[in-house]
């Protein structure tokens, strides 16, 4: 399949509340001159993906009235506190029923990783039993792309703040590793220190 914008759906994480940040809700991080969950969905929209869903939480009234999301998909997290794997469960079962075969998720707080990246991984979908990830010099992250196929089993998985880790762990003989290190650098913006990497 050439074009598969339309089989697969951005799933942006951006529901952290920036807790070793000072509580500042990571979704509102001022990256060029904008809220740093804007740019992470320029670059979801950048790479092809047609729909993109954003899992919110922390401050998720303030981020709706002060970013500009276009059409994404809004879904709040009420559990965002509770880790990374509440927000993945709510973003996939926003997802089901769309007719998505895949989901891309990206980290709302890796501004690294632009558009080569996510579209690099994008493009290995063929099919809802797809599950690929980025790797930089060999080493497993994000953008994830995980087929439909997987949902039901990853969200069973997903606690705390694992994401789909444990899932990918137990399937790693099916995972297609994307190298991208030679285009992103892949970067969390979780502390006071990380703020350099914002422009």
């Amino acid at each position: 399949m050439t074009d598969n914008a339309p089989m697969v759906a951005g799933l942006l994480l951006a529901a952290g509340g920036g807790r070793r940040l000072g509580g500042r809700p990571k979704a509102l991080l001022e990256h060029r001159g904008r809220p740093l969950v804007e740019y992470a969905v320029g670059v979801l929209r950048a790479a092809g993906c047609t729909r993109v869903h954003v899992v919110l939480g922390a401050a998720a009234g303030t981020v709706r009235e002060r970013a500009e999301l276009g059409d994404c998909v809004l879904v709040e997290n009420p559990g965002w506190a509770d880790g990374m794997g509440s927000s993945l469960r709510a973003g996939l079962d926003s997802l089901t029923g769309t007719g998505a075969g895949a989901a891309l998720v990206s980290l709302v707080d890796q501004p690294g990783i632009g558009a080569d990246a996510v579209g690099r991984v994008r493009a290995a979908y063929e099919s809802d039993r797809s599950l690929a990830c980025a790797a930089y010099d060999g080493v497993r992250g994000h953008p994830v792309l995980l087929g439909a196929a997987h949902w039901a089993g990853i969200a069973a998985t997903a606690t705390g703040d694992r994401g789909a880790r444990a899932y990918l762990k137990a399937h790693e003989e099916a995972i297609t590793l994307v190298e991208c290190g030679d285009v992103a650098e892949p970067y969390d913006i979780d502390t006071a220190v990380d703020l350099k990497h914002l422009e």
